[in-house]
């Protein structure tokens, strides 16, 4: 069975005084992780609090002790790739090596527009998600100082210092379904696969590519973890469910790859994603004020996941 861990969207009313309880709860209750997203604010409005995801983890690598956590995914369009490793490499450090270090290339048009950040087009965005990828696995990885040439990034005798405590720094996720560009980068880059949003069936689809892909490039494919990262609708019971569904059909959410159901369906899927290959997955927990709900999720459900 995949381990659970809790991913929120942090664009849609996070403070501190949420970020707070949120991670003493998923710290206590015994989810493997606690991660969220990475915006200045939402997609369509009205504009709600965001706390800023690098000072956020700061803090939570410092507030707890077991969890692992991080950003999916940040975005090279917010930030340079160099400032990004040298951020990741200390917020790992600060937590003993619990930081997993998801990044992507951005899409939100109206958080780059209102803040005056390019996002580019769609095939200069992959191009500068690639070399933002070289540039912070080169960093990352080499003790000697480091020189980069590409169309949006340029190093010369660049070195981070001091070097990440965790050999290699935190672990390289990439989140994505595509098989033509995404998969291929996780297979040269990452430490992890992130699927987003997906059922059983394509998540072990994609997964068997993956493994196709990992071999091409020279690696094994034990070498990547599998996380998937999707949407959940939970209820202690029907009553429970029925609330949270807001008239929405379970089978038709769980058609575009949700965790829909009470505990005992809600165990069904997790079992399925595990045999498609899912190692942890993330479930997508929107009611930021829901302590009792997740306290819910986490009693009547982890103790079914372990062996």
């Amino acid at each position: 069975m995949p381990e659970v861990a809790i991913m929120i969207e942090g664009q849609n009313g996070l403070n501190w005084p949420r970020w707070q309880k949120l991670a003493a709860a998923v710290e206590s209750l015994g989810f493997a992780g606690l991660y969220r997203s990475d915006h200045f604010t939402n997609g369509d409005g009205p504009a709600l609090d965001s706390l800023e995801l690098w000072v956020s983890l700061t803090w939570l690598a410092s507030h707890t002790r077991r969890i692992e956590f991080g950003p999916l995914v940040t975005p090279f369009s917010f930030r340079h790739p160099a400032l990004t490793a040298r951020m990741a490499a200390g917020v790992d450090d600060l937590s003993g090596g619990r930081l997993t270090l998801g990044v992507g290339a951005g899409w939100q048009e109206r958080e780059h527009n209102a803040f005056g950040f390019d996002l580019l087009d769609k095939p200069g965005r992959f191009t500068r998600f690639t070399e933002g990828l070289e540039v912070i696995s080169r960093l990352l990885h080499s003790d000697r100082p480091v020189d980069f040439d590409g169309k949006y990034y340029h190093l010369r005798e660049a070195i981070l210092l001091p070097r990440p405590q965790r050999l290699g720094g935190p672990r390289l996720l990439i989140g994505g379904n595509g098989p033509e560009r995404t998969l291929p980068l996780v297979a040269r880059y990452a430490a992890e696969w992130n699927g987003v949003f997906i059922g059983a069936a394509d998540y072990a689809r994609c997964n068997q590519r993956l493994d196709e892909l990992i071999q091409k490039a020279g690696r094994q494919p034990a070498e990547v973890r599998r996380s998937l990262m999707t949407g959940c609708r939970f209820g202690r019971d029907q009553a429970a469910l029925g609330t949270r569904l807001r008239g929405a059909r379970p089978a038709e959410l769980r058609q575009r790859g949700l965790v829909v159901g009470t505990p005992a369906e809600v165990v069904d899927q997790l079992g399925e994603l595990g045999r498609a290959g899912a190692q942890r997955v993330m479930l997508q927990w929107l009611d930021l004020d829901d302590l009792d709900g997740l306290e819910a999720l986490a009693k009547t459900v982890l103790p079914q996941l372990k062996p």
